[in-house]
C-alpha cells in the first residue's frame, strides 16, 4: 500500500519548506502521495493541492476576524477528508492558529499529527504550549533553545535547524554582489529593510527616507538600497519618496533582490522578522526596528516574555544588535545607531564572528532531519500499522 500524507502549508514561506520537505521524504519513500493545502512549489513536487495556501494568509487580527468563518469552512472540510482518506500521517507546517486546531483533531482520529515549525511560545503566549501537547504526536522546532520547552511539557520533539541556515552561504560574497549591482567597491552602502507587507511600507517608509536624510547630512557620499517584494509595496515607497521631496536622494529601489542588497550593505536597518535574521546569516551588522498600532503594540509587549523582539538578539541572548522600536523609531535615533555601526570597525567584526558561530549552530540540513524525525511515523513498511 502507498504511504498517503496529509499536509496544510500556510504562504509563501511554507510553501518552500513543506516542498523541501516533501523532497527529502521521497529519497525514503519514493511512491508516497500527499495532499491537502499547498503552493505551487509543493505542487511542483507531485502534491495535490486542494486548496491553494494563499487562502490562509491573513494580515493582522481585523483581517483573521472578517475572515474566520471561511478558514473554518476549509478547516472543517479538509478534516472530512482527513478523516475519510485516513492518511499515514498529518503534517502542519507553521500557520499554528490554524494547524492545531487541526492536529489535535486528526491526533484523536488515531492519525499522527506533526507539526513543522514551533508556534514562538518563547516570546509570547506561553499558554499555549499546554494545547500543543494535546494537540501533536511530534513537534519539529526550528532553533535550539525551543526542544527542552517541549521536552518539560511531555512533548516529543526534535531540532532540526533552520532552513535559511541551508541555503545562505557561510561566506557571502560581497564584491560580486556589488560587482552585479554597479556598486563601486569603496562605497558605503545603507540596506533599508521595511518589510514585505504593505501595512509595514505605509508605517516605516517616511521615518526610513528621513534616517537616509539624517545620514546623509553627515556624509554625501553614502549610499541606499531598498528592495521591495512587491509592486504594491514598491509603489508606497515611491509615493513616500515625492512626499518627503527626496527623489534625488541617492536611494535606489530593487524589485525584490533582498539578499543580494543585505550583502552589499555595510549596515541592514530591518523591519523585525524573518528579514532580520537573513541578515545574521549575511553577517551584517543591523539595526531593528518595527512600528505598529499603538493598541497591539501594547497588546503584545504585555504578552511578551523576552526582553527582544529581533531573532538576532532571542538566537544570541543578549543585545547584540540594536533594537529600537515604536516610539524610540525616530530618525534621529536610527541614524545615530547606523552611524555607531559605521564608525566601528571592530564593533563589526566581532558581531560578524558571532553570526558566524550562529549560523553554523542553526545549519543542520533541516529537510533530512525532518524527514528522519516524520519516518517513524509513517510505517515500517506501506500498509504497516505500527505506529510510535
Amino acid at each position: 500500500m502507498t504511504v498517503r500524507i496529509a499536509m496544510v502549508a500556510g504562504e509563501t514561506s511554507g510553501d518552500l519548506l513543506a516542498s523541501h520537505l516533501i523532497r527529502a521524504l521521497r529519497r525514503h519513500l519514493p511512491d508516497a502521495e500527499f495532499f491537502g493545502i499547498g503552493g505551487p512549489k509543493m505542487q511542483a513536487e507531485g502534491f495535490d493541492v486542494r486548496w491553494p495556501c494563499e487562502l490562509l494568509a491573513v494580515h493582522g487580527y481585523v483581517d483573521a476576524i472578517k475572515r474566520y468563518r471561511e478558514l473554518s469552512g476549509i478547516r472543517r472540510e479538509l478534516l472530512a477528508q482527513i478523516r475519510r482518506e485516513r492518511p499515514d500521517a498529518f503534517i502542519g507546517v507553521d500557520a499554528p492558529d490554524f494547524n492545531l486546531w487541526l492536529e489535535g483533531k486528526t491526533r484523536d482520529a488515531g492519525i499522527p499529527a506533526i507539526h513543522f515549525v514551533s508556534p514562538a511560545i518563547w516570546a509570547w503566549r506561553g499558554g499555549r504550549i499546554k494545547r500543543i501537547a494535546r494537540s501533536v504526536s511530534h513537534m519539529l522546532c526550528l532553533f535550539p533553545f525551543e526542544p527542552p520547552l517541549y521536552e518539560n511539557a511531555g512533548v516529543p520533539v526534535s531540532y532540526v535547524g533552520h532552513p535559511l541556515a541551508d541555503v545562505f552561504p557561510l561566506h557571502p560574497n560581497r564584491d560580486e554582489v556589488r560587482e552585479r549591482l554597479g556598486i563601486p567597491l569603496g562605497r558605503k552602502v545603507i540596506a533599508l529593510l521595511p518589510g514585505s507587507r504593505q501595512s509595514e511600507v505605509r508605517n516605516l517608509a517616511d521615518t526610513y527616507i528621513a534616517t537616509a536624510r539624517c545620514l546623509l547630512e553627515g556624509d554625501p557620499d553614502l549610499r541606499f538600497l531598498v528592495p521591495l517584494a512587491t509592486r504594491e509595496t514598491r509603489q508606497i515607497f515611491e509615493e513616500a519618496l515625492h512626499r518627503n521631496e527626496a527623489t534625488e536622494q541617492p536611494i535606489r529601489m530593487l524589485f525584490g533582490h533582498a539578499v543580494d542588497a543585505m550583502t552589499a550593505a555595510d549596515v541592514v536597518l530591518v523591519a523585525s522578522g524573518t528579514a532580520s535574521l537573513e541578515a545574521a546569516l549575511l553577517k551584517r551588522p543591523m539595526v531593528i526596528t518595527y512600528r505598529i498600532g499603538k493598541w497591539q503594540y501594547r497588546l503584545m509587549k504585555h504578552m511578551a516574555y523576552l526582553p527582544w523582539v529581533g531573532l538576532p538578539n532571542i538566537l544570541c541572548n543578549e543585545g547584540i544588535v540594536p533594537e529600537l522600536l515604536q516610539d524610540e523609531a525616530t530618525a534621529e535615533n536610527l541614524a545615530g545607531a547606523i552611524r555607531d555601526w559605521l564608525q566601528a570597525p571592530e564593533r563589526c567584526a566581532a558581531v560578524e564572528a558571532r553570526f558566524m558561530e550562529l549560523h553554523l549552530s542553526l545549519r543542520q540540513d533541516t529537510a533530512r532531519r525532518a524527514a528522519e524525525a516524520i519516518l517513524p511515523y509513517l510505517c515500517a513498511a506501506p500498509g504497516s500499522s505500527k505506529r510510535p
